[in-house]
């Protein structure tokens, strides 16, 4: 039901017409009572707090996720626990080198699915890891080199990308590539050892594949701005972005002591989002897990606009591989940690603080791609089923990444946008042009009218409304639903959650 309170402005001052006669006290009385309706009035654009990390991390734009075993997906308490508390999955081990591609040229992902079907069917995104390593090859792939090892590797990767076209996130294209000796060197393995330029080759690689999926490089023992290591992969990211090699991110394994993070590593995150690429906390864990540890490096990440998320590296401290080391939020019977409550407080904190840019000459930016997520539902606005026809359906739907939920923003002029869905090339449109409320919003062809042209109209914190030129209506899901698959129509502005929209890269 659709419903918005109003107050003229003659009903508020008839309520306090004879506060002057009953004296200084009634005039403090109304007071609070006009302060407390005029808090209602603005109430239902106000966040609660979230109770799970996933729903906490989702009012910045950002994700809370974990790493996920397929052999453990068996596991009642396990599964509870990571359905109900995360947002983002990576598979553990599942699609590695060695368990896509056991048998040269004979792929495997039996095992890769299952995590990833898990994860889709409780409404997260998947982070692939990871297509090029020096650890974890096959068998056969350890016996290569040279020419053989370099055409192989390009290989797999164009095998295990295109089985997964579409459907992730994000995927550390090649992990831990870089020397622990303290120089700003790359580590000599196998595959360094096929030509320097092996890692750009990769990334190139990834991206013919699959166009729409973020492309990142993870590491460890990269958070600390001063050491050498980190210098390195920043030269390197540095070096890709000024010769347009394809990389979108860089991935912060994260694997703390028990005293926590280095004091700096917000400036490192900075210092490489500077470069223009995302950043993330890809495995995190810290020995003994200490609240104020835990809360630090939260808030680090929190602090720095392109970090979209973090991930801790199991989902109890019995799944850790330093199990013996206590270093994640959940016990090993699956009881929450009071580091557990330090990082949700800290996400629920900076509220819808986050990611989404602020418009101006830049905003949105030509050639980016977001999701619009919306406030009340926290789903996204997508194609339904794929569809590349005109008439396509557009309905809200947990997010999982793909090219379906991802949109451009082309000017056309006055302040307006074509809306293209980056699946089907295809307008944001209300269908026939109606003007009648709840008339439903589709993709069609995009053309000149009206009906497919858009304005932003900010509404605070990072959210916006999408107002269309034609009838004035603004995007809107039906009846407040927050389920998979509710329609996505046109309805007069009231400012409810329900029409309001973050705008993510």
């Amino acid at each position: 039901m659709r419903t918005h309170a109003t107050y003229s402005k003659k009903a508020r001052m008839d309520m306090f017409k004879n506060t002057k006669k009953t004296g200084l006290l009634l005039k403090l009385v109304s007071m609070a009572v006009l302060i407390a309706l005029i808090a209602g009035m603005f109430a239902t654009q106000a966040l609660a707090a979230a109770s799970t990390l996933g729903a906490a991390a989702a009012q910045s734009g950002r994700y809370f996720g974990t790493a996920i075993a397929n052999g453990r997906l068996g596991d009642s308490t396990y599964t509870t626990i990571a359905a109900r508390e995360f947002n983002m999955v990576t598979a553990e081990n599942e699609m590695k080198m060695d368990a896509t591609e056991p048998n040269q040229n004979q792929f495997n992902f039996t095992a890769g699915d299952s995590v990833y079907n898990w994860a889709t069917s409780h409404g997260m995104r998947v982070r692939g890891h990871t297509l090029a390593w020096h650890g974890q090859q096959p068998g056969w792939m350890q016996s290569l080199s040279g020419t053989a090892l370099r055409n192989a590797l390009i290989n797999h990767i164009n095998g295990v990308v295109s089985h997964y076209r579409g459907k992730l996130a994000y995927w550390d294209v090649v992990n831990e590539a870089f020397a622990d000796d303290g120089s700003q060197n790359r580590r000599n393995s196998n595959l360094q050892q096929t030509g320097n330029d092996w890692i750009e080759v990769a990334f190139k690689t990834a991206r013919a594949a699959d166009g729409s999926v973020k492309l990142c490089y993870n590491d460890y023992n990269i958070e600390n701005w001063s050491a050498g290591k980190t210098q390195g992969v920043y030269n390197m990211v540095k070096d890709f972005k000024a010769r347009g090699v394809p990389i979108d991110c860089v991935g912060f394994q994260s694997h703390f002591g028990s005293g926590g993070m280095p004091s700096n590593f917000q400036t490192t995150l900075q210092n490489f989002a500077n470069l223009g690429v995302d950043v993330a906390l890809t495995e995190l864990d810290i020995t003994g897990a200490s609240s104020t540890a835990y809360a630090t490096v939260t808030n680090a990440c929190l602090a720095v606009t392109r970090c979209v998320g973090i991930t801790v590296w199991g989902v109890r401290d019995s799944d850790s591989w330093l199990s013996g080391n206590s270093p994640l939020l959940f016990d090993g019977s699956g009881n929450k940690k009071s580091a557990y409550t330090s990082v949700l407080n800290a996400l629920n904190a900076a509220g819808g603080s986050g990611p989404t840019p602020t418009p101006n000459g830049s905003f949105p930016v030509a050639g980016t791609y977001y999701r619009l997520i919306n406030r009340n539902s926290g789903k996204v606005a997508e194609v339904a089923a794929f569809s590349t026809a005109d008439g396509g359906n557009v309905q809200q739907w947990s997010s999982t990444g793909t090219s379906s939920q991802q949109w451009s923003f082309v000017s056309v002029g006055g302040g307006y946008y074509n809306v293209i869905n980056r699946g089907s090339g295809k307008c944001l449109d209300v269908s026939g042009v109606s003007t009648t409320n709840g008339a439903n919003v589709q993709q069609w062809t995009c053309g000149s009218g009206t009906n497919q042209r858009w304005q932003l109209v900010s509404m605070g914190s990072g959210y916006y409304q999408l107002k269309v030129q034609h009838s004035g209506q603004v995007l809107d899901v039906v009846g407040n639903g927050t389920a998979d698959g509710i329609n996505i129509d046109q309805w007069p502005s009231n400012s409810g959650n329900n029409q309001q929209w973050q705008i993510v890269p």
